[in-house]
Order: structure tokens, then C-alpha cells, then sequence
């Protein structure tokens, strides 16, 4: 599957990001069809199996980036991106792909924030992630959310289109 959907998600994650970085939104009309045209390809070329590819890949990026956007962690947009993604690659090469996004997502919050002056203040933030996840589990934290006022938000399609393409040289 993987030669089948270079092209299509290469051309997605481009546009993504550069949408994501000028208006801070993923719109619908760029990864719905992008999503149905995993699910549609995949199926032609696959037959059943590669249904089920797509259905897994949807199923495990809703899984994971689902309990990101339900913590006020991420967006739906990425939700929906990540979803797009899997349809085109399956739950095997996601996986890879999600590790690697939150690899390059770290990294790139450094970046971020040291280039907004906000080092400090989001590693403080990160340490009392940790420390409420360990007092009061999962829950979404009252003032580091993408709702807050104050929050600090980066746009994070590029970080998913590094690990999406990474997870096509490490497969």
C-alpha cells in the first residue's frame, strides 16, 4: 500500500501544513475526500483486506488522537488528518507514523516555543502535565487546553507530516 499512497499524502500533508501554519485550521474539504479516497483506493487495489487496512488505520488514529483532542490537547482537524492518514497506510505503518509525530511534535514545540520566548513557561506547563496526571489521572487540565485564553498553540500538521513521511522510510 505503501507505494499507492506516497503521492496522495505527500500532496495532503503539504497542504495541511501550509493551511495549518497560515490560518491555524485543517478544513474538512481538504482531508474528507482525502479520507474517503483512502478508504475507496485502498479497497479497489486490496480488495477486502485492504477494507479492513483503512477501517483499522481510521480506528487507531481516532483511538489515539482522539484521547488528545478530548484532553484539549489537539485539534479535531488533526483528529481528521491523522484519520486520512490511516486510511491511506493502515494501523501497522500509523503506528510508526503516530511515534514519529510525536517525536517531531516535541521537537517542534521547542522550537516554537524558544522562538516565541515561551520556553520556560512551556516547560513548567509540561511538568504540571505530568504531575496532575500522576495526582488525578486523565482528565483535561483547567488552563493548558487549546480552549484556554492563554493557551499557547503551535500548528501541528507539520508534525504530522514529518512522522507520516518518516514512517514511509522506517517501514
Amino acid at each position: 500500500m505503501q507505494s499507492t499512497a506516497w503521492w496522495p499524502l505527500l500532496t495532503l500533508l503539504v497542504a495541511a501544513t501550509v493551511i495549518d501554519i497560515h490560518s491555524r485550521r485543517i478544513p474538512n474539504w481538504l482531508v474528507l475526500p482525502f479520507l474517503a479516497a483512502g478508504v475507496i483506493v485502498t479497497t479497489a487495489s486490496h480488495g477486502v483486506k485492504g477494507l479492513g487496512q483503512s477501517m483499522g488505520g481510521i480506528a487507531l488514529a481516532v483511538a489515539v488522537t482522539g484521547i488528545l483532542c478530548w484532553l484539549r490537547g489537539m485539534g479535531m482537524g488533526d483528529l481528521k488528518l491523522c484519520a486520512a492518514v490511516g486510511a491511506w497506510i493502515g494501523p501497522a505503518q500509523l503506528g510508526m507514523a503516530l511515534v514519529a509525530t510525536g517525536l517531531a511534535g516535541g521537537v517542534l514545540a521547542l522550537i516554537w516555543a524558544a522562538c516565541h520566548g515561551s520556553l520556560g513557561e512551556s516547560l513548567d506547563g509540561s511538568s504540571d502535565l505530568v504531575s496532575r496526571l500522576l495526582t488525578k489521572g486523565i482528565r483535561p487540565h483547567p488552563v493548558l487546553a487549546l480552549d484556554h485564553p492563554s493557551a499557547r498553540t503551535m500548528p501541528y500538521a507539520p508534525a504530522i507530516a514529518i512522522g507520516t513521511m518518516f514512517s514511509f522510510f522506517a517501514t
